[in-house]
């Protein structure tokens, strides 16, 4: 057994001070958290603050390769633009490495479990290699303007997610962006059976809220762009969430992505369907991009509201550290206690991506990891060295 104190502890829910012990066995299963006095004299103190390890709910793992590549402040339809026109890495070799530096990064900082995007099966091996230390739980985007073409589109995820699928590794297919998807397309992502959990970006920019009130703005020029028929996109006289929260009507637990640009009455909207919904929030993603952070108090005084975390990815990040974007959230939000926020990052995290029943909280029988937080950072700890 491995009995280990510190200055405090944080179970997934709360801090229970410094007179408390957290007892695992060998293999890293919490057996009970319960007060130091019980335990002996045969246990473990570390410095600084214990937590279960960081959920991750949102990521891109395969843009890993575009760090600094996009300038910050671009607005999102030129990020978008900027993405679509550089992803493509100079060799093979060059994507699979930023990669596996990514995901072990995540790792090490403390990241247990990730809610990760998918566009093709770059990232399946390295989900299939870490898949003993890292909880991964794929998305695959699906993306199409022309309802023309909604059908060809849909069939082209469907074998990228059946490629991570037949690797071992749990996939759905989801939604890219209200602006990216035709209204057949919803369709038909929402009539999938047995799709289980889907996120999609929301209201991540300004520009998006334009497009579906008034069939204007910079994602037209975006269309433009590319070439895009997406005439049977926005104008609907709404923001964009109650413009299209209605195509999920399957009970669907829902991940709503960024939520920049969320209203009140948009989030009245998204919690009037039945299903679960979560909201994430990637805070430094949305200041890289641009520059602002979403109504977190708002969000937070709504009846309904869980709030999750996410990193979005390196192309709009510097790092890829739930611990940073907690960090970001406590200068703009000193009000929010550190508490709710680490709830944020572990137990609900673990909810919305459906582990709650091994991660996200010190709960005896759950394997949820065990982070240390000391001087402003944060890392996993090795507890088959805390055994020796």
């Amino acid at each position: 057994m491995i009995k280990i104190t510190a200055d405090d502890i944080f179970d997934g829910r709360k801090f229970h001070g410094p007179d408390r012990a957290l007892v695992l066995d060998d293999d890293g299963v919490v057996s009970a958290l319960v007060p130091l006095s019980w335990v002996g004299e045969d246990y473990i103190k570390v410095e600084g603050v214990l937590c279960p390890g960081f959920v991750n709910t949102h990521c891109h793992l395969e843009l890993s390769h575009m760090k600094g590549v996009i300038p910050e402040g671009t607005s999102l339809p030129a990020f978008l633009t900027a993405v679509m026109e550089n992803r493509r890495p100079p060799a093979a070799e060059v994507l699979s490495s930023a990669i596996d530096s990514a995901a072990e990064a995540m790792r090490q900082s403390g990241i247990v479990a990730v809610g990760d995007i998918a566009n093709t099966a770059a990232t399946a091996s390295v989900k299939h290699r870490t898949a003993q230390q890292m909880v991964w739980r794929t998305f695959v985007e699906c993306m199409g303007v022309a309802d023309a073409f909604a059908p060809h589109r849909l069939e082209h995820s469907l074998s990228v997610m059946a490629q991570f699928r037949q690797a071992g590794i749990p996939a759905s297919l989801v939604p890219h962006a209200p602006y990216s998807v035709s209204p057949t397309l919803f369709r038909l992502i929402n009539g999938l059976k047995s799709n289980g959990i889907v996120s999609i970006h929301n209201q991540e920019s300004q520009a998006e809220n334009e497009l579906f009130r008034h069939k204007s703005g910079p994602f037209l020029e975006f269309y433009r762009h590319f070439n895009m028929d997406a005439s049977g996109i926005g104008g609907s006289g709404t923001n964009s969430l109650p413009s299209y929260i209605g195509y999920f009507d399957q009970d669907q637990t829902l991940i709503l992505v960024h939520n920049t640009f969320t209203s009140r009455s948009d989030v009245e909207a998204a919690l009037a369907r039945s299903g679960e919904t979560y909201w994430c929030l990637c805070p430094n993603a949305n200041l890289y991009i641009e520059g602002m952070l979403p109504d977190v108090p708002m969000l937070r005084d709504t009846p309904g509201v869980t709030i999750t975390l996410g990193t979005d990815s390196l192309a709009s990040n510097h790092q890829l550290s739930i611990w940073s974007e907690i960090e970001t959230l406590r200068h703009k939000f000193p009000q929010i206690p550190l508490e709710e926020m680490l709830q944020w990052a572990t137990l609900n995290g673990a909810q919305a991506l459906g582990i709650s029943d091994t991660s996200g909280s010190f709960e005896k029988g759950k394997s949820p990891g065990v982070v240390q937080i000391l001087h402003n950072a944060t890392k996993l700890l090795d507890q088959k060295a805390l055994i020796m």
